[in-house]
């Protein structure tokens, strides 16, 4: 039996504070090499870093250091640190409130993509092991007078290391974090904890914000001739589809070889998300706040999009093949097929796109109000994009068939991603093709957009929800398609050729609020018509969605 000795509890917060920088911080550590080395600064502001956390962390922890408290708190870190550092070094992610938002909203089949032994190896060897041997070695505490003595010399010491690094290497160390805020997201265990706290705060902000309606006036107006047909308009949400890897945006590799063909199918080739994540760019393109005032705390208590179209006479449907709505659809009807039993399309709780398309012709048959269909898809969901599509498509190969994107090529990674957007450009045609064969009696339109890109391992990242302000455009640009019917342009008023014409117009999802009430002809005060990427290209006694009383008032 492991013969330990006791040790003072300042020799075990200095050896937890080493081994938390130098076990769980290599994504830190390659990432102040990368800076350093590019900058020309040498390796002296990263060493005071390390330096200055090293004291943080003692400091702390010193602090921490009480009986019953301290070895629960340690073991904590290290088992929650090891799956962190897994996560950062496999997928190249950075932790704040976003991602740790992402994560609690995240569904049992996304969970399971993300499971690998590697992910139990890391917690095996950084979490278990060093918690275990922790938890064998007795602690020798000190009376209280004593221990405060000892606690206020050590935080004494930590704060002249602290100082003393930071005046050494004052000019390369406060250039290095003047111009790299993303350091903070990137230190283990401050950065998960700090994302906890910033979460909690908003989550209470969140139950302490009043319910906000939105377009209580909503209605939709008169046409000039009596409207006997129904209109069907089908908003498509993809998932994590990026504008680059589209071969109607520009992309080199044939990707929409069925869209390709569409006669009247409009492209745009500047649209940007409101976020990197899903639990963000659902709800926010969704709502009118925009991403300038967007907030979770702000939307989570608001009506949005579907709310106003509800109101204004439209049935509304959300037909999910994903991880829900994220708030966006509590108020109209929700039609979940992510578990759906088609052995044809489903296998191991999870369903292909191909199941949100079930039931459409039916819906078309008995359609008796307009009606808007919003279609949630799993599309190119990573890290295991070979499970997004059928077998038929798997086109381009090699294919990297694990989650772990590090250990594959990045050929492999991208020829599995694009064939999703193969999937993806085939589910879409499927759809456009049932519209066009109603369209003799029912106006049809489609309208897809992406909730956000993906990472493809440019600039060592993987997947999405790198922190806005720092992720690159490959997270943030795009597609959006939108296809009308001719009798659908016909009602609306919409010139075709002026929309396309105007397909390089800089646009973001702040839009599509003031564009579906535009298209819809949905008349409220809470539209926009700068916002309304259709405005310029209907009549002008068409383009305006403001109430009759508010119209009169401005006369």
């Amino acid at each position: 039996m492991l013969n330990i000795k006791p040790v003072r509890p300042e020799v075990v917060t200095v050896l937890a504070s080493g081994f938390l920088l130098a076990a769980f911080n290599l994504p830190l550590w390659r990432h102040l090499d990368s800076i350093t080395g590019s900058a020309g600064a040498g390796w002296q502001p990263a060493v005071a870093f390390a330096v200055m956390l090293f004291g943080v962390f003692t400091a702390i922890l010193t602090w921490l250091a009480l009986p019953k408290l301290l070895k629960p708190v340690l073991i904590t870190l290290f088992m929650v640190s090891a799956g962190v550092t897994y996560f950062m070094n496999r997928y190249g992610i950075m932790i704040d409130a976003g991602m740790l938002r992402n994560t609690v909203q995240t569904n049992a089949t996304e969970v399971r993509d993300l499971l690998s032994p590697k992910l139990f190896i890391y917690i095996a060897l950084l979490g278990v092991l060093p918690s275990a041997l922790l938890w064998r070695t007795p602690i020798h505490y000190r009376s209280v007078l004593p221990s405060l003595f000892s606690k206020t010399l050590v935080t004494a010491s930590c704060a002249a290391l602290i100082t003393a690094a930071g005046l050494i290497n004052y000019q390369g160390l406060s250039s290095m974090l003047r111009n790299h805020h993303e350091l903070r997201l990137l230190v283990v265990p401050s950065n998960y904890i700090g994302a906890s706290i910033n979460y909690l705060r908003e989550q209470w902000v969140t139950a302490q914000t009043p319910f906000t309606p939105v377009g209580e006036d909503a209605v939709r107006a008169r046409t000039t001739s009596p409207q006997t047909r129904k209109s069907l308009t089908v908003l498509v949400v993809g998932e994590s589809a990026r504008a680059e890897n589209f071969s109607l945006l520009g992309y080199g590799r044939q990707t929409n070889p069925e869209l390709s063909k569409e006669q009247g199918l409009v492209a745009f080739t500047d649209m940007h998300s409101c976020g990197t994540e899903t639990a963000v760019s659902v709800p926010c393109m969704f709502s009118n706040l925009g991403r300038a005032g967007y907030s979770a705390a702000a939307v989570s208590n608001r009506e949005g999009l579907l709310d106003v179209l509800k109101r204004a006479g439209l049935h509304v449907i959300w037909r999910d093949n994903q991880s829900g709505c994220k708030g966006t659809c509590g108020n109209v009807t929700v039609q979940d097929v992510s578990n759906a039993k088609d052995p044809a399309l489903c296998a191991d709780h999870e369903c292909r796109d191909e199941i949100l398309l079930q039931g459409l012709q039916q819906t078309l048959d008995h359609l008796d109000h307009d009606t808007v269909l919003v279609l949630h898809q799993m599309g190119s969901h990573g890290p295991e994009y070979y499970k997004r599509y059928p077998a038929a498509f798997e086109r381009f190969t090699p294919v990297c068939k694990s989650n772990a994107l590090d250990k594959c090529s990045r050929d492999s990674i991208v020829n599995a991603y694009d064939n999703t957007l193969l999937y993806t450009d085939h589910v879409l045609a499927q759809l456009i093709d049932t519209l066009r064969k109603n369209q003799d009696r029912v106006d049809t339109a489609m309208i897809y957009l992406s909730d956000h890109g993906e990472s493809l391992g440019e600039y060592n990242l993987f997947l999405h929800g790198t922190p806005y302000m720092l992720a690159p455009d490959q997270q943030k640009h795009v597609p959006l398609l939108v296809w009308l019917s001719p009798s659908y342009q016909k009602s609306t008023g919409l010139d075709m050729t002026c929309l396309e014409h105007d397909r390089d117009t800089p646009l973001s999802q702040d839009n599509l609020f003031h564009s579906m009430l535009g298209l819809l002809n949905v008349q409220t005060q809470a539209y926009k018509p700068a916002l309304d990427l259709f405005s310029g290209c209907r009549p002008a006694h068409l383009a305006s969605n403001l109430p009759a009383k508010a119209l009169a008032a401005t006369n």
